[in-house]
């Protein structure tokens, strides 16, 4: 994989949810571009272990995301330290539940855990990237939206939600060279979705609706991300990128 994206050598990433699937092949394909990378996660065993096997220029932080305080002052930390150029927001929970279950507590720590923190950590960033005029924020979406997925309303809600905060913030900060774009993976086989959702029955679905009769892995996501924060997407913001196999 080296040299898929030669310019993130030496460029400074933060990147968050980095410990296991989807987040840390992201993580492992960063630094093997050599870029500087700062992860978060509340899986503290799995981000450590990723952190000590890929050397000095990967760090991780065990934060919670859902304390916008001390994710902040995480984010606020690295930035003072080392800067900052990439911002990689893949952090989710696809957490199932009932419409009629939903609570009102239940319905703001979900929207906390898929959408919130997205705005608060390219808040903490977009300072310094519009300082440098210069500056890439990825968000992480998902196609559940677009299908509209059952017994998932508050996760749905913040996937169509990231959308909109995407766009907003690309035209916000388009003026101080920083771009901002939403990548919206379809089914994964990340080790979290053959455990808790993969049956056969979901397999056949996979297969009958996707164009390509595959299955995505998080590496397959991992290299376009890393496409989408290089200079070679260059003119690329306020754009949604569907990685989903041709699903939708």
């Amino acid at each position: 994989m080296a040299g898929l994206a030669a310019d993130l050598d030496g460029k400074r990433s933060i990147l968050t949810g980095g410990a296991t699937g989807i987040g840390a092949a992201m993580v492992r394909a960063f630094a093997g571009q050599g870029a500087y990378v700062e992860f978060l996660d509340l899986n503290a065993e799995a981000g450590a272990k990723l952190a000590s096997e890929l050397g000095a220029r990967v760090r991780f932080h065990h934060v919670d995301l859902t304390d916008t305080d001390a994710l902040q002052a995480c984010i606020g930390e690295i930035a003072g330290a080392r800067g900052v150029d990439i911002l990689v927001n893949g952090a989710a929970n696809d957490m199932r539940h009932k419409y009629e279950d939903v609570t009102p507590d239940s319905w703001r720590s979900t929207l906390a855990v898929n959408l919130d923190h997205q705005f608060f950590c390219a808040q903490s960033v977009l300072p310094v990237m519009r300082a440098q005029k210069a500056g890439v924020i990825l968000n992480f979406g998902s196609i559940a939206w677009r299908e509209g997925l059952a017994d998932a309303v508050g996760y749905v809600t913040a996937k169509a939600g990231i959308e909109g905060l995407t766009k907003s913030l690309a035209r916000e900060a388009g003026s101080d060279g920083v771009r901002v774009n939403c990548l919206l993976p379809g089914f994964v086989r990340t080790e979290r979705q053959v455990e808790k959702w993969l049956t056969p029955e979901l397999e056949a679905t996979v297969m009958e609706r996707q164009c390509l009769p595959r299955y995505i892995e998080p590496q397959d996501i991992a290299d376009v991300a890393l496409f989408l924060c290089s200079d070679a997407a260059r003119a690329l913001t306020n754009q949604t990128i569907v990685v989903d196999a041709g699903w939708t």
